[in-house]
């Protein structure tokens, strides 16, 4: 049985949030977060130990750029542990996800997540950024923690659709970075993210392809 304690956290931090999730999305999360734990014991896949901390910092957070998703094709660059990739896939079935990592490690643990919770809207890819060509662009080209804005564009920038909106999950607005955004690419605008049991500032910074 699901920890009940991380079943009430996740259920307050949605509502919070006004996430509306389909059916078996939250057990699904639940799910991952076991997975994570188990793994991340051997593997070191991420610095966050503890279930309740993994519920804020890696459910919650990936969850609260929902209204940001544009289009059908996302792609999440250097996705980690699956992360926001895997909880956006179940919040959004509909949408197809291809989830990039180039360490072999990590994709592993996607790949063996995305099997065993079911989702057939998800592609792992094992690649570079900036060395991954697929067949069509994405209208959403999304990262966590990836790389200063101007590295995320010059590395990913060919991944976007041509009206496509690249989106970097950041800590606090990074006015600085945002200062040199590479030829064809302007700068949309600056959400701030207010993420549950989460006191550390977070926004998502929005980027259109021109």
């Amino acid at each position: 049985m699901k920890s009940a304690d991380l079943r009430a956290q996740l259920a307050r931090g949605r509502a919070q949030l006004d996430v509306k999730l389909p059916a078996g999305a939250e057990d699904a999360l639940l799910d991952f977060v076991t997975l994570l734990v188990k793994w991340n014991a051997t593997y070191n896949l991420t610095a966050v130990r503890a279930p309740t901390d993994m519920v804020s910092k890696h459910l919650l957070d990936s969850l609260s750029v929902l209204p940001f998703l544009h289009g059908e094709r996302i792609v999440d660059v250097a996705t980690g542990a699956g992360l926001p990739g895997i909880p956006l896939a179940l919040a959004c079935p509909e949408r197809h996800f291809v989830l990039l990592d180039s360490n072999g490690k990590k994709t592993r643990f996607v790949t063996h997540a995305v099997t065993t919770l079911g989702l057939h809207n998800v592609e792992v890819v094992q690649a570079r950024a900036e060395d991954y060509r697929p067949e069509q662009p994405f209208a959403t080209v999304i990262s966590r923690a990836f790389a200063a804005i101007l590295d995320f564009l010059r590395l990913a920038g060919h991944l976007g659709a041509a009206d496509g909106r690249f989106l970097a999950m950041k800590g606090m607005p990074p006015e600085a970075e945002l200062r040199e955004l590479p030829a064809g690419f302007r700068r949309v605008a600056v959400h701030p993210l207010r993420v549950p049991c989460l006191e550390a500032g977070r926004c998502v910074v929005e980027i259109e392809k021109l």
